[in-house]
């Protein structure tokens, strides 16, 4: 058994190298990294500022909330669309957040846009939480959105506002948003501790919220949210992860006593191998875990038993049911927009590699042992191939490399721009440059598509939605992983 354990990383490195059989030139992380962030000023809603860099948009969405009487302006269309939806927004922040606080000082000069990028968010997030009782989780009706093909500049689809409330609650996307402000909170506290301390007082009283009316938002709200941002998970992860993240931030007792009476109630254990916008599980864990690995938390040993499985169950060669390799060595889990896995669960491998590292440990992996080199590894691979290094010899992030998809889903990307066409371009007028099959006018440099899945082919077309929209929460864990990988490649 000791000979295995030695022999271990051996293999495991092995295994990653047959499905990663060429040799490719090394990736320019810090220009990936620049790229990245970029993107979500190509995302942004609202009054843009003086600063703005992506100059082919402008501003939108002006009256945003005038209709229930507030101001919502500002914040992130999600994706290729023109809706901003609170809940997917509130998990992009986090992991924006997550990403600065873990390895924002391998960023470099990018750090200062990251921040940036970072508070876009926070201050519509503060706007949707002003009213007591009141979290407003959209703005924009999905359906009539997705009715037209329109850049945001001329939208005039339904801006209904659409809120929760103790008589509509939504525990799950309170309780994202309340980890949101809790995490940015602890980018700011330093930088700001006036507005630090304003997050982390307004994700107190939203978690408060969240928890004491508790239920799903996808009931209350489901004729709306559903099937864009239905949450299928339930929401209890929610508020886990939003307690874990409020500890984090306050040190406050009340959020360690929360997680460790409620960690059976609200199902800490379940579908441990799942993170993402709707599934914080992985997440949690692998936060919390590090806690007991700096041997401060051994009332959370049940997290850290998680976390080992989660990992163990990512790697090649011994991976869970449910995670695949393709051949091309993309880490591929059923369902769309696959690179928003790829991310997501790439940016926690790299996260508990630091972790263990700091903590001299291991994860025991069955009769392997799992070092922290070996989950470091794995996440390079993954971010290598978004990069380039995959059968297609493309780069799944628009602007980076010498190919890169040129026909993304996106609504202001595929329009020709207020810049080079003043004339109003109405719903349906947009319709041709859908369909067209010339790329886009406009780089939306950064943006990181849904990307192949298990065959590794991608066809570059608008109407492949799953395979060629960006959003947001792709690129929020990648910020981490490209910081990273900058400063140790």
């Amino acid at each position: 058994m000791a000979g295995n354990s030695l022999i271990a990383p051996a293999i495991m490195l092995a295994l990653l190298l047959l499905i990663s059989p060429e040799i490719y030139a090394g990736h320019d992380y810090r220009d990936a990294l620049r790229k990245s962030i970029l993107f979500f000023e190509g995302q942004r809603s609202g009054k843009l500022p003086p600063d703005q860099r992506l100059k082919w948009r402008r501003d939108s969405a002006l009256r945003d909330g005038s209709s229930a009487g507030v101001d919502l302006t500002g914040g992130y269309y999600d994706a290729g669309d023109n809706v901003k939806f609170g809940f997917p927004m509130a998990f992009t922040t986090t992991m924006m957040s997550w990403s600065v606080i873990d390895f924002g000082k391998t960023m470099g000069p990018e750090l200062e846009n990251a921040v940036k990028a970072i508070k876009w968010g926070t201050d519509y997030l503060m706007k949707a939480t002003q009213i007591p009782g009141v979290v407003f989780v959209q703005v924009g009706d999905a359906y009539s959105d997705h009715n037209c093909w329109e850049r945001p500049e001329d939208m005039d689809t339904l801006r209904t506002v659409y809120k929760i409330d103790k008589d509509h609650p939504g525990s799950e996307v309170a309780g994202e948003t309340a980890a949101a402000l809790a995490a940015a909170s602890i980018v700011f506290e330093k930088r700001d501790p006036i507005y630090s301390k304003m997050l982390l007082d307004r994700a107190t009283r939203v978690f408060a919220f969240a928890q004491k009316y508790r239920g799903a938002y996808s009931d209350s709200l489901y004729q709306v949210v559903c099937p864009f941002y239905c949450d299928f998970n339930g929401y209890e992860d929610e508020l886990l992860w939003g307690a874990a993240w409020l500890h984090k931030a306050s040190k406050k007792r009340v959020y360690r006593e929360f997680i460790v009476k409620n960690q059976v109630i609200l199902r800490a254990g379940d579908t441990i191998h799942e993170f993402g916008w709707d599934n914080k599980h992985a997440g949690i864990n692998v936060l919390i875990s590090k806690m007991v690995l700096m041997g401060k938390a051994d009332y959370f040993q049940s997290f850290k038993r998680n976390a080992d499985e989660f990992i163990c169950s990512l790697l090649p060669g011994i991976s869970h049911p449910q995670v695949q390799y393709s051949q091309g060595g993309l880490l591929v889990k059923s369902g769309g927009s696959n690179m928003q896995h790829v991310t997501s669960l790439s940016f926690l491998l790299l996260t508990y590699s630091n972790y263990l590292s700091h903590a001299n440990k291991v994860v025991p992996c069955g009769e392997f042992i799992a070092s922290p080199t070996l989950l470091r590894q794995v996440a390079k691979r993954q971010v290598d191939y978004l990069l380039g290094d995959n059968p297609m010899k493309m780069s799944y992030m628009v602007g980076y490399g010498s190919r890169f998809p040129q026909m993304i889903h996106h609504r202001g990307s595929s329009v020709p721009s207020v810049v080079d066409h003043p004339g109003r371009i109405g719903c349906k007028d947009g319709s041709r440059y859908f369909l067209s099959n010339n790329p886009n006018p406009n780089l939306l440099i950064g943006a990181v598509v849904g990307g192949p899945n298990i065959t590794d082919d991608f066809p570059d077309s608008r109407p492949y939605f799953q395979l060629t929209e960006p959003t947001t929460y792709i690129n929020a864990p990648l910020l981490g992983l490209l910081g990273y990988f900058s400063a140790h490649s």
